[in-house]
């Protein structure tokens, strides 16, 4: 063996992996002229009634617009400075978003993806709960753009990551949240204001399929509860956010419970989304105008949680989840 083959050996370094991650949310009408087009795409394509555009514009009109896209940037930004930190010296991890039914879509950022270079992508569903049934249109849109991609020859391998609703950052950021939230409320109201703990509703015809997913959001707000120090009669679960289909959909609905608070006395109530990761319509608009509204014409006074959003506690529950499934590849 000849010298130069010895240094040249011995001062190569190993290649560091690129691991792409893919944050995925269902996506929003970032201006009221977009609402069109992202109601056509939640309804499969069917151009949704103009009663239902005009109040879904008046909303976004309301609220000024929704940040959701713009938020999911900044997770993604701050997320791939943690997981360098998580993991210093590799692999490399270069994380995007994708949308289901608005830009970017997750076809669009998978091929980014792979035209820097990256074969393998970790995707993760904003959602702490999972079902198979009601993700698989995450699920298809990423094996659609694998598909895609493999025959244009530049194939990505990639996984989605499953359920962490019981993931202990996840639940530390939750629970710091409320705690921030309760402290806001003079000392003598701390320990008895009421909670609603929300989640989207969903028609019942859906969760029949995937009765575990129910499963899931009652472990994750029982554990938020017994963090927080919550007795049982503290809190009330809720959905919130129905669709407007004729068809059954989940409750109660957390407007449903306000008349019976003010009934046992109540006049406050702090409300605490708990599946919902960052500021959005149904955040912004479902519960900051429209229950806030119904609150206080009960003469309830009405807050809610600082969503989750960049919450450092929350960024490092999402590296909890890339960093396990790069693990278990």
């Amino acid at each position: 063996m000849m010298m130069s083959d010895v240094l040249t050996k011995s001062t190569s370094k190993p290649t560091i992996a690129t691991i792409g991650v893919l944050l995925m949310t269902f996506g929003s009408a970032p201006k009221p002229e977009d609402v069109p087009a992202y109601l056509a795409s939640v309804r499969g394509g069917r151009p949704a009634p103009d009663d239902l555009v005009a109040e879904f514009q008046r909303r976004y009109r309301v609220v000024g617009g929704s940040p959701l896209i713009e938020i999911t940037r900044q997770q993604a930004a701050v997320l791939q400075t943690e997981l360098a930190h998580e993991r210093p010296g590799g692999p490399r991890f270069v994380v995007s978003i994708g949308m289901r039914h608005s830009p970017p879509f997750i076809g669009e950022a998978m091929r980014e993806l792979a035209e820097r270079g990256i074969s393998e992508v970790i995707a993760v569903i904003l959602s702490p709960q999972y079902s198979p049934y009601i993700m698989s249109g995450y699920h298809k849109a990423v094996e659609n753009a694998c598909a895609q991609l493999a025959a244009e020859g530049k194939p990505v391998k990639a996984r989605v990551a499953g359920a962490w609703h019981l993931n202990p950052h996840f639940l530390d950021a939750l629970a710091e949240r409320v705690q921030e939230a309760l402290a806001s409320f003079p000392p003598d109201l701390r320990d008895r204001v009421p909670l609603l703990l929300t989640s989207h509703s969903l028609p019942k015809r859906v969760v029949d399929h995937e009765p575990d997913y129910l499963n899931q959001l009652q472990e994750t707000v029982r554990a938020l509860a017994t963090r927080v120090g919550l007795s049982d009669d503290r809190w009330q679960f809720a959905y919130q956010s129905a669709g407007h289909t004729p068809e059954e959909w989940l409750k109660p609905d957390m407007k449903d419970l306000l008349p019976g608070l003010r009934e046992r006395g109540h006049r406050h109530v702090l409300m605490v989304p708990v599946q919902f990761l960052s500021d959005h319509l149904e955040i912004l608009y479902d519960i900051d105008v429209a229950a806030r509204e119904e609150a206080e014409s009960l003469g309830i006074a009405f807050k809610r949680i600082e969503s989750l959003n960049l919450s450092p506690r929350f960024i490092q529950a999402l590296a909890d989840v890339v960093l396990g499934e790069y693990d278990r590849r």
